[in-house]
């Protein structure tokens, strides 16, 4: 698990901020660029949104603040009734682009995007155990996304063309593995899903106005 840096003044910095929204009919991606802007000083490094409308899911990410990784035009591509979005602070895995979240899967028909806060402290016993070569796992997000992917597949028979299994039940083969402290927010298609770990040792707060639902 790796110890928190401090700033030049001796106060710990914070590690990462999630935002997930649904509300049919709003503008999601400009609600979470607010909820990230909002959160901007949890991490700097990178910020990224991920949107559906149904259909599809697209991602959009970029190195630096968000207010560089964003505008109105990026935002108003962004058309959906759900979102998540992430600003990234590194504990573990470089400050490298390929480590901004949320990540994405598409597994045998079905998608996702994770955004994840905190720290697991067996990544590489879950590794090992998932049969993944030292190098291959970049960070904790992504183990988690690789880990909730092959729970998927293995739910659903995709060799006889059937689509792997939902999002909610690889993840409840996943979480009871999970150790440390963390704050995850995903998405499917249709809903949003937030999860804290046990102890609630990283903050995840649940939130409504109106008929949207915020994380």
């Amino acid at each position: 698990m790796a110890l928190a840096q401090l700033d030049p003044d001796g106060s710990p910095r914070e590690a990462c901020g999630v935002f997930g929204v649904h509300a049919a009919g709003q503008p999601v991606a400009h609600l979470t660029y607010l909820g990230l802007y909002a959160l901007q000083h949890r991490g700097q490094e990178a910020a990224g949104i991920a949107v559906s409308d149904s259909q599809a899911i697209t991602v959009v990410k970029e190195v630096g603040l968000v207010a560089n990784a964003f505008d109105d035009r990026t935002l108003a591509a962004l058309d959906g009734d759900l979102a998540i979005g992430h600003v990234r602070y590194s504990t573990t895995g470089s400050s490298a682009w390929r480590n901004a979240q949320p990540a994405f899967r598409s597994v045998a028909g079905v998608d996702f995007a994770l955004g994840h806060n905190g720290n697991l402290v067996n990544t590489r016993e879950l590794a090992s155990e998932a049969g993944m070569l030292d190098g291959t796992i970049s960070s904790d997000t992504d183990l988690v996304a690789e880990l909730v992917s092959s729970e998927m597949l293995a739910a659903g028979d995709v060799d006889a063309g059937e689509s792997a299994g939902s999002l909610e039940r690889g993840l409840a083969k996943v979480l009871p593995r999970l150790k440390g402290a963390f704050s995850l927010v995903l998405m499917d298609h249709e809903r949003v899903i937030g999860v804290r770990d046990p102890n609630g040792f990283r903050p995840l707060c649940i939130g409504r106005k109106g008929d949207a639902w915020f994380l």
